[in-house]
């Protein structure tokens, strides 16, 4: 049986919308999940903690995430692990694309 990979372009795979937050599950296991997310300018993710560690890296333009009070300024190429059960959030001061990977196991 052959195996059946899939190829995605990550920038391409969402789209923009205006005033809105956008997203694609990519996978989701019971180990985890991977969703891409397209950002509007002036969109977020509110403060927030989750019970497992999470991994975002930006994908395209750059988002502030702020982890336990700490501002980061996360551009396309980088990435920033979010440990479980520290209150996080995210904000599109422009238009940003983002992969989340939260491991649950």
């Amino acid at each position: 049986m052959a195996i059946r990979a899939e190829q995605i372009n990550l920038v391409e795979a969402v789209g923009y919308q205006d005033g809105a937050v956008v997203s694609k599950t990519l996978v989701d296991k019971k180990a985890g999940t991977i969703t891409l997310f397209a950002f509007a300018a002036g969109q977020g993710l509110s403060e927030h903690t989750a019970p497992f560690d999470a991994l975002v890296q930006v994908v395209d333009g750059e988002a502030k995430v702020t982890v336990d009070g700490v501002d980061y300024l996360v551009k396309a190429g980088e990435m920033i692990i979010m440990p479980a059960n520290y209150p996080h959030s995210l904000a599109a001061e422009s238009p940003f694309k983002m992969v989340l990977v939260m491991i649950r196991a």
